[in-house]
Parts: structure tokens; C-alpha cells; sequence
């Protein structure tokens, strides 16, 4: 018996060393690939931008009018007012490496700035649009919100409030239309946004 404990302790040890040593060698390997990319995407040259998906924020169409005697409305609106001069572009899930590597690595720091502009413009109008939720202005955090779906946006927080929304209109069929825009994101957040969106569907039948 004793035999038999001490050959399964020993297979068992035996196996345990492979399986380290193999994710030691598959971690080396990541590893070198990837500094091997970075080395390449550093020496990579400038090249133009033409293809970027700059975004236009629709001034006209968002309600500046309202809510102008609390303050940090009022702090949302200058911001995507002074947004609205500044290029935007989406680069959610495409890390540094892949830009330089796609734009060459002088742009990285101006397309760091595009990048960091949306990311404020997304969660800005998230804020605006549950600010003009709570105070009852549905329909127009409905126009804040639907924008920032159609950039790709990944804030969790818009396609709940939105989900919210289009219940209380009793349009919970437009739910629907939020599914291909989410199963496409490239984001971390694409899973967990899709579970919300099933969540609303469920809780609306």
C-alpha cells in the first residue's frame, strides 16, 4: 500500500513539474514576443492618420438649455463644449504596442490624447445623462445616451440607464438594437454590457 502511495506522490510530483516547466516556457515565450513587437512598434515610423474615426460631437442636438442652475451640470456642458474643438477617437482595447505598431510610435503621445479625449466625452455624458434622468428630463438623456452607443462607447452605466429608459417609454423592443453594437465591443467591459442588456430583456417580458 505504502508502494502505491509513494508511485502516486511521485507521478503526481512528476506531472506537476512538466506542467510548471511548460507554462514557465510558454510564459518566456509571451514574453519575448512581445518585447519583440514593442522593439518593432518603437522603431516603427511616423504615418498619417488619414483612417482615423474621428468623432463630431452633435451640439445642436444636446439640450444646453436645461438644468442651468446646478453646477456640475453646468461643469458637464463646458466640458463637451470644450471637447467639441478637440479630436476624439475611439481606441478602446487597442493597447500602445498595436498603435505604434498600426501609426508609428511618434504619434503615440497625440493619439493617447485622442483616446484620453473620449474617454472623458463617454463618461461626461453618462453623468449628464443621469443628472437629467433624475430630475425628469427622459427624453433628452435618452439623445445623450443613444450618442454615446453609436461611438462605442464600453461605460456599463449608459447601456443600464438606457435599458431603464427605453422600459419606461414602453419601447423595450429597442433593447434589441443595442445587442449588435455590444457583441461587437472590444473591450473587457463586452460581456458584462451583453449580460445587462439580456437582464433588461428578461425583466421586460
Amino acid at each position: 500500500m505504502n508502494l502505491i502511495i509513494f508511485a502516486s506522490v511521485l507521478i503526481l510530483s512528476l506531472v506537476i513539474a512538466v506542467t510548471l516547466a511548460r507554462t514557465k516556457k510558454e510564459e518566456a515565450a509571451i514574453q519575448q514576443n512581445y518585447w519583440a513587437r514593442e522593439k518593432e512598434a518603437n522603431n516603427t515610423r511616423r504615418k498619417p492618420l488619414d483612417d482615423l474615426n474621428y468623432i463630431k460631437i452633435p451640439l445642436e442636438i444636446f439640450p444646453m438649455e436645461l438644468l442651468t442652475e446646478v453646477p456640475k451640470v453646468d461643469d458637464y456642458k463646458q466640458i463637451i463644449q470644450s471637447l467639441s474643438e478637440c479630436p476624439i477617437v475611439n481606441f478602446t482595447g487597442i493597447n500602445n504596442t498595436e498603435l505604434k505598431l498600426r501609426y508609428g510610435a511618434p504619434n503615440i503621445e497625440l493619439l493617447t490624447t485622442y483616446d484620453q479625449n473620449y474617454t472623458l466625452l463617454v463618461r461626461t455624458l453618462q453623468q449628464w445623462a443621469q443628472a437629467l434622468y433624475d430630475a425628469g428630463y427622459t427624453t433628452e438623456a435618452c439623445q445623450l445616451l443613444e450618442f454615446s452607443v453609436s461611438t462605442g462607447t464600453d461605460v456599463s452605466g449608459t447601456y443600464r440607464l438606457l435599458c431603464e429608459i427605453y422600459k419606461k417609454q414602453n419601447t423595450p423592443e429597442k433593447i434589441g438594437s443595442l445587442y449588435p453594437i455590444a457583441e461587437t465591443l472590444n473591450s473587457a467591459m463586452q460581456k458584462t454590457i451583453v449580460r445587462i442588456l439580456q437582464e433588461a430583456d428578461q425583466s421586460s417580458c
